[in-house]
């Protein structure tokens, strides 16, 4: 009797765990919304039927579903023959039948063979709402001519080439000094500073006693006296004054060599220079350099000696002049940028360094080329791509080669033909993946759908 009642115990033990067992993997279903994953063509067994208006995608499905076509069929709306059906959001499962997603709870995507045999992808379908709401934009590959036109922003410097030194000939004693400050603007001619030079009295005190002296075959011993006043600093118009007023000279008041503006001073009263001590700086401002920043991709258009125009804000509605000396050896690793170095007229001295300038440089026109809105080029880095909108809703990336970019237009020379149209926004957004590397990863995989069997998985 205790070995019955302990089978007896044993068999309702079992038949309670598995009960059990039911009741928890039902309850796990039930609560974590994870029913078993129907068939694909059973799921959307009760979907309405569409109408002739339908759009690519979920649209399409339903209308495939009702038509009970599966891959390998050819699309009677469309005139493409179907690979096979994809969820958007897993493009690498693929189903020969339309359904619902087991994934995700959407509608499963049709995948086109290209009609045209060529063997590239058709497509990615997205319905004129979807495009509504993505705000996609396109434009008309069009032909003409690009102008070329490069335009930069630059700051003002001095020009180099316009810059003068004035220093003492010897050594001398500051007695006096005209200008006091630097930025100082002076005229050519204008007096600088006064010196005191001793050691010029001995040399022409022997002129002037030589010169005075009485008999025949004096000039070598004159020439040679006004020849060591010569090599103490004295220049040919103080030796003259010497000479015409027969009395010494030792001071000698320094003058501007240029007009413009002292940018150093080196000098002051009481000081003693020596020989060749610089004691001005003087800059011309008749004409001024410009730096101007160039991206890289447009250093190729300037040409030394190419016309420019500049603007300033300091100075509206006037035009500055110029033309491109050179393109300087110097890249900005910060911008990446050339620089550029211009010279500009400065009538009235308008400009002066440190100011900013807008310059449009001129270009000849180039020959006729396929032009496309600038926005439109995609360049991910390893090829250049532009994002094709064909009939129907579809689109379709096209690797091009792109050439000269100016005024918001980029030139494409080969990739495209004219009269057809790119995206020129949201050409990331046109996939339900939201980018287009997932647009890319799911087109290039269509390719080896002819040697995949439907419904597996690569």
């Amino acid at each position: 009797m205790t070995l019955q009642k302990t089978v007896i115990a044993l068999v309702a033990a079992g038949v309670l765990g598995a009960g059990g067992y039911g009741l928890y993997t039902l309850g796990m279903r039930q609560g974590m919304g994870m029913a078993a994953p129907p068939a694909a063509p059973a799921a959307v067994a009760a979907s309405p039927a569409p109408t002739a208006g339908d759009e690519p995608g979920e649209d399409a499905t339903r209308r495939h579903l009702a038509a009970g076509l599966k891959a390998g069929d050819v699309d009677p709306k469309v005139g493409r023959k179907i690979l096979f059906y994809q969820d958007p959001m897993s493009p690498g499962s693929k189903f020969d039948k339309p359904g619902k997603s087991p994934f995700m709870d959407m509608m499963l995507s049709p995948v086109y063979a290209d009609g045209g045999g060529s063997g590239e992808p058709a497509g990615v379908g997205v319905g004129a709402r979807t495009q509504q709401s993505l705000g996609v934009r396109t434009a008309i590959v069009t032909e003409g001519v690009l102008s070329e036109q490069v335009t930069a922003v630059g700051s003002i410097v001095f020009n180099e080439r316009d810059l003068a030194l004035v220093q003492a000939r010897a050594t001398a004693y500051v007695e006096r000094l005209h200008v006091r400050a630097t930025l100082d603007s002076v005229a050519r001619g204008q007096p600088l500073a006064e010196l005191f030079i001793p050691e010029w009295i001995a040399a022409q005190e022997e002129f002037l006693s030589v010169r005075r002296m009485q008999g025949t075959d004096l000039a070598p011993l004159v020439d040679g006296a006004r020849q060591r006043m010569r090599l103490v600093g004295m220049s040919d118009a103080q030796v003259e004054l010497v000479e015409r007023s027969g009395q010494t000279q030792p001071r000698i008041t320094l003058v501007a060599p240029i007009t413009g503006v002292v940018t150093e001073l080196l000098a002051r009263e009481g000081m003693t220079v020596m020989a060749g001590a610089t004691l001005f700086r003087i800059n011309g401002l008749s004409s001024v350099w410009a730096h101007a920043e160039v991206p890289e991709s447009q250093a190729a258009l300037l040409r030394p000696g190419a016309a420019v125009q500049a603007r300033s804000p300091a100075a509206p509605g006037v035009v500055f002049k110029g033309k491109v000396q050179s393109v300087l050896p110097d890249v900005n690793p910060a911008t990446r940028t050339l620089k550029a170095r211009l010279e500009l007229a400065n009538p009235g001295r308008r400009l002066v360094p440190g100011m900013f300038v807008q310059m449009q440089f001129a270009q000849a026109p180039g020959a006729k080329a396929l032009l496309v809105p600038t926005e439109a080029v995609i360049q991910t880095g390893k090829r250049i791509v532009v994002m094709l909108a064909e009939d129907g809703g579809r689109f379709r990336p096209v690797n091009v080669e792109i050439g000269a970019e100016s005024d918001g237009q980029t030139e494409v020379r080969r990739g495209l033909q004219a009269g057809q149209r790119v995206v020129v926004s949201s050409q990331f957004l046109i996939d339900s993946e939201s980018s287009l590397k997932g647009v890319e990863a799911r087109l290039n995989d269509v390719g080896a759908a002819a040697q995949t069997p439907a419904g597996t998985k690569p």
